[in-house]
């Protein structure tokens, strides 16, 4: 993989592997249930390695996954220290460079269509026993808008059927929705390319929230520093990663539904709640050593930690406008990186808690709890704002719930209807009166931190 361009998964793949960060499996592994159960076991065990397995049975192309798992991965892959990657990700998503189209790339040079398109032949996976069958989890969907031509993307679950046919579900009723029902009305399938093999930080880019106006790939230039570099995909020539490493282009089918899933949702739950879109496959282009690219679903860390990311900067840069005394964002993984929310602030007037609380939970519909602490707690330790809670909430007081409000239907909580109460908690201390916290100079804290140190290296 030497020498492979900056925008690449493989350049990102030879990174991880100088930096003893890639775990290469060289048995022979199952596509049915073991690549889940080897993420799931490491994470049980808190590791995080990205996993190229090298031999899948009945299939010829190796699979790379986990490659998003951690903050400090998404971190290298953006060039920035781990602290600066939430400042840097809201800083540059909005620095909008639209992307550079090439004539050509790797993937392009092989591409089958009509009776010779194969989906069989690709190694997607069976993660859980609940799973309807194989489900393509790495996909990022490419379309225009049949109105303006903007151009989006973003990830869909894709159910495999048949050999051209797949289930797919829009349920995020975000652009991809949107695109589809226009064309619908229109009476016209939604032509889509289906990437994959890609740089996290065009997976990562994906999730930014953006004016309509605004093409998905703007932001993703902005995440680079520089213009993320497409080529017209082979058939219906939409703009794709020029380094991708192979593309599924087809049509998303107008006026037709079927059943889609189950599946391994984010919240550690099969959902059977789906849109049921059908997406017919047309052509599969790919490189002739193309390397297939999966992403563990279900409540697994690469699953969710890119969800809570795009959302810590979305909140923290919808609540800087109204409450500059806002410290830090943090959307943890056991929320499902969707549903829990913890924000601590300066505050400067009683009320402002609940008030930012409010100003959360209308950023995102998915959020469920809201926690507001003191600037003194820190909000990536769970245990800091638990105690927070236990010592500075009173609940007839400082907890308040908002009934049927929008929710998501992936939610196993839910109503048919994806209607969901809101939770607020403000665990502030009063601004006066209020019991002193136990604190030790910072002089003697460092001298307990430089003795631990010596200890270690003993």
């Amino acid at each position: 993989m030497p020498g492979e361009p900056r925008q690449s998964l493989r350049a990102f793949l030879e990174l991880l592997e100088g930096r003893g960060e890639l775990l290469r499996i060289k048995e022979e592994v199952d596509p049915r249930f073991q690549i889940t159960a080897l993420v799931m076991e490491l994470e049980r065990q808190r590791q995080h390695p990205a996993l190229l397995f090298e031999r899948l049975k009945g299939h010829a192309l190796p699979l790379a996954t986990n490659v998003n798992a951690g903050r400090d991965r998404l971190a290298l892959a953006m060039g920035v220290e781990p602290a600066r990657l939430i400042p840097e990700y809201g800083a540059r998503v909005k620095q909008y460079l639209p992307p550079r189209v090439l004539e050509d790339a790797p993937f392009r040079r092989r591409t089958v269509r009509g009776e010779s398109v194969d989906l069989f032949g690709l190694p997607i996976l069976t993660h859980f026993n609940e799973d309807g069958g194989p489900y393509v989890t790495a996909g990022l969907v490419v379309a225009r808008d049949p109105f303006s031509e903007t151009v989006t993307c973003g990830f869909h679950r894709f159910h495999l059927k048949e050999r051209t046919k797949m289930g797919v579900s829009l349920h995020s009723r975000r652009r991809m929705y949107e695109y589809h029902r226009r064309a619908e009305e229109q009476g016209t399938a939604l032509q889509v390319a289906v990437a994959n093999g890609i740089h996290p930080m065009i997976s990562l880019g994906s999730l930014a929230l953006l004016p309509y106006q605004v093409g998905q790939y703007d932001p993703i230039g902005g995440l680079f520093g520089e213009p993320v570099e497409v080529v017209p995909s082979p058939l219906y020539g939409l703009p794709v990663p020029a380094w991708s490493e192979l593309v599924i282009e087809g049509e998303i089918l107008a006026g037709v539904r079927e059943p889609e899933g189950p599946f391994g949702e984010f919240t550690g739950y099969a959902s059977t709640r789906s849109t049921q879109n059908v997406f017919i496959a047309k052509a599969i282009s790919q490189r002739e050593d193309a390397i297939y690219q999966d992403i563990c679903p279900g409540l697994s860390w690469e699953h969710d930690l890119p969800l809570a990311i795009a959302r810590e900067v979305e909140i923290g840069n919808a609540l800087s406008r109204a409450f500059p005394n806002v410290r830090a964002v943090h959307v943890p993984i056991f929320g499902c990186g969707s549903f829990i929310c913890f924000i601590s602030m300066r505050k400067t007037a009683e009320g402002q808690a609940k008030q930012a609380i409010f100003t959360t939970l209308g950023v995102d519909h998915y959020l469920k709890l809201v926690v507001v602490v003191d600037e003194d707690v820190d909000v990536f330790d769970e245990a800091q704002v638990l105690w927070a809670i236990s010592t500075r909430c009173q609940p007839d007081r400082g907890v308040f719930v908002v009934p049927e409000t929008m929710g998501t239907l992936l939610d196993p909580s839910a109503t048919d209807l994806a209607t969901t109460a809101k939770m607020g908690i403000d665990a502030t201390k009063p601004l006066s009166g209020f019991s002193s916290s136990l604190t030790i100079p910072e002089r003697d804290l460092d001298w307990a931190r430089a003795l631990i140190r010596g200890l270690g290296s003993r």
